[in-house]
């Protein structure tokens, strides 16, 4: 630092130094003793998201060196055993470098615990386990439970933690627990879920995973709207013509199967993802960023959610065909193997919405996703109303379209804004043009996984990125309707329509905007 550099900053303020200041927002934020454990270790989800993430917490120095991690499963390992399951996830999809005295050191809080949800004897093995790391690793009696299983577990899950004295803590020490999505498979079980586990945990220790919150740009939703003037004058119904919110996978279900047949693109990722994606882009600017301010707003927004009245011309579903993806020939949703022949599951969702207040009154909100699509993206778009005349020569505007303010989620985290722009010469032409914004090429950051930030928020006990049991189940009551509207189709013998694989959907999905004069975007 320059000597010009440094009395600047000392003549600002020369009782603050921001290398010991603990209200600098610079300095990282540290999880406190504690531990972790594990239920599904053995799931992709704990392969490749939480053994990872764990790592590159501890890579970046914000676990506590005593950290634990208990696993949890029905195998019959020991503890190196588990921590060879770990070692070899994290070498695969760690994303920071692997360090020798970094592993040396997690690896010493690795414990494992054999046994299924039913079985007594290994939940009291659990506890003994527990009481070995607060007394050896100093982690203070601290512990969240993640449930990385299936929902219908959960239940069976947390009454036995519960039953051993699992969810009790003493004083100054704290118990917490993570449930993954899906919340449920409609209103009615997710209010039976939520009642499960506020039977068992303050409502302040429960935290629901929505890994698209923790995506970096997700966060820059909120920062882009409040932070800069130029674009919350704009940001309403006088300037905004629709909103469409994409989430496009280009690989079909994979092994799952056993989960995806029945659950569906709707459930899987509309009624979590990008409604909530859809909060944070609508709603209004709350009091603060604290996790009461931003709830509150959410679920303000959430709560003026419409459907349209003709759900049959404002919504589409599909099923992926035989086709070309990723330069492969690929077979069908229900050519694949473990799926009904006559599975009504669709794997294309797209529906329309609308917000019944002041901001945001005549405005659809077009939500789609599905699986062998065009490419892999996720991403928000803005697009804004035509100018109310153009004194140009039409042949002159020809190639301009409406200008739209793109937010990209995945993969290549930015932002784009596409607008008109006179075309070099003496004639006057004018052309679509585009800035960029990309994470990658202006920051030297690297962004953190999703998972990193979510994980350390738990440990924290921060709640801003976590979704309230009020949020998720105004996400059902909007999706609801919608789900028993197909199954109505269904009975009627209205299939799901195919389409094909590396494409952007079905027909169907086309003529739902063609109707309002729209087309969707080809990311």
């Amino acid at each position: 630092m320059s000597s010009g550099a440094a009395r600047s900053d000392t003549g600002r303020n020369p009782q603050r130094n921001p290398l010991r200041d603990p209200l600098d927002r610079r300095l990282p934020r540290i999880a406190p003793p504690c531990g972790l454990v594990l239920f599904g270790v053995t799931g992709d989800l704990s392969r490749k998201k939480v053994m990872p993430a764990i790592y590159d917490l501890a890579n970046r120095g914000l676990l506590p060196p005593g950290f634990s991690l208990t696993g949890f499963a029905r195998r019959d390992w020991a503890d190196q055993d588990f921590a060879q399951v770990v070692h070899d996830s994290v070498e695969e999809h760690a994303r920071t470098p692997f360090r020798e005295e970094v592993w040396d050191q997690l690896a010493e809080g690795f414990r494992f615990v054999s046994g299924d949800f039913s079985d007594d004897a290994a939940f009291e093995r659990l506890r003994a386990t527990i009481e070995e790391l607060d007394e050896t690793r100093g982690t203070g009696g601290n512990h969240a439970f993640y449930l990385a299983i299936p929902p219908g577990a959960f239940g069976d899950v947390v009454g036995q933690l519960r039953e051993h004295g699992l969810t009790e803590s003493g004083a100054g020490a704290w118990r917490r627990v993570v449930v993954e999505k899906p919340f449920g498979h409609d209103l009615a079980s997710a209010r039976k879920l939520n009642t499960t586990l506020d039977e068992v945990f303050s409502d302040g220790s429960i935290f629901r995973i929505d890994h698209y919150l923790g995506k970096e740009t997700v966060q820059n939703i909120l920062a882009l709207r409040f932070a800069n003037t130029m674009f919350e004058p704009i940001w309403n119904a006088n300037y905004v013509d629709h909103v469409q919110i994409t989430m496009a996978e280009d690989v079909g279900i994979g092994g799952r199967a056993g989960y995806y047949d029945g659950i569906g693109a709707a459930r899987d990722v509309i009624q979590n993802h990008l409604l909530q994606l859809m909060s944070l882009v609508a709603m209004e600017e709350p009091t603060s960023f604290e996790a009461a301010a931003l709830r509150i707003e959410k679920q303000k927004l959430l709560s003026s959610i419409r459907l349209p009245d003709d759900l049959a011309a404002t919504t589409a579903r599909g099923q992926y065909a035989a086709g070309w993806a990723g330069g492969e020939k690929v077979t069908g949703f229900l050519q694949e193997d473990g799926i009904a022949p006559k599975s009504a599951t669709e794997t294309f969702a797209a529906i329309t919405l609308d917000v019944d207040n002041r901001r945001w009154a005549g405005v659809p909100f077009y939500l789609r996703t599905g699986k062998r699509l065009g490419r892999r993206v996720t991403e928000v778009a803005i697009v804004f109303k035509r100018p109310p005349h153009h004194f140009f020569n039409p042949d002159a505007t020809e190639e301009l379209t409406q200008n739209v303010l793109v937010i990209r989620v995945q993969p290549d985290e930015g932002m784009t804004v596409r607008f008109g722009s006179k075309v070099p010469g003496t004639t006057m032409e004018i052309r679509d043009v585009t800035m960029d914004f990309a994470y990658g090429s202006t920051f030297t950051e690297a962004s953190p996984e999703a998972y990193e930030r979510l994980i350390l928020d738990v440990l924290l006990g921060d709640p801003p990125l976590f979704p309230r049991h009020e949020e998720v189940e105004l996400s059902w009551r909007i999706l609801d309707p919608i789900l028993d509207f197909w199954a109505a189709q269904d009975q009627k013998g209205k299939r799901p329509e195919a389409y094909d694989s590396g494409s952007w959907g079905p027909a169907s999905a086309d003529a739902m905007l063609a109707r309002d004069g729209r087309v969707w975007r080809r990311p």
